[in-house]
């Protein structure tokens, strides 16, 4: 089973001024969302499997000489800020924990069921 991550990380809290710059992002809001190659029916429709995991990453301000304007940042730039924040290990900890829940989506371990 291969799986994909897609990371949103459009989400964020600004200062509207902050060092004589407007619109400093200091907290990102991220959505990390898995998709298995593994499919399953739904409706007659064979889809993937999914999850996602949902956070926020509070952002060291120092040294402001690489500042981008928010009206120029980009998805891929604030991943980088959230991927930098957490470290390898703490990513790699998250992308464990999605592949663990598609895989009790296509093994489920429990089931809930109703009495007739």
């Amino acid at each position: 089973m291969a799986t994909s991550y897609e990371w949103d990380c459009k989400t964020c809290d600004v200062y509207p001024e902050y060092e004589d710059e407007e619109d400093v992002v200091y907290v990102v809001h991220y959505k990390l969302t898995a998709t298995s190659s593994e499919t399953h029916e739904v409706d007659g429709e064979d889809v993937p499997y999914t999850t996602g995991a949902y956070g926020t990453e509070t952002l060291t301000l120092g040294d402001l000489s690489d500042f981008i304007p928010f009206d120029d940042l980009t998805n891929e730039d604030t991943t980088g800020w959230v991927e930098d924040k957490m470290g390898a290990d703490e990513v790699q900890e998250l992308k464990d924990n999605l592949d663990s829940n598609i895989a009790g989506q296509i093994t489920p371990t429990s089931e809930t069921k109703t009495i007739n």
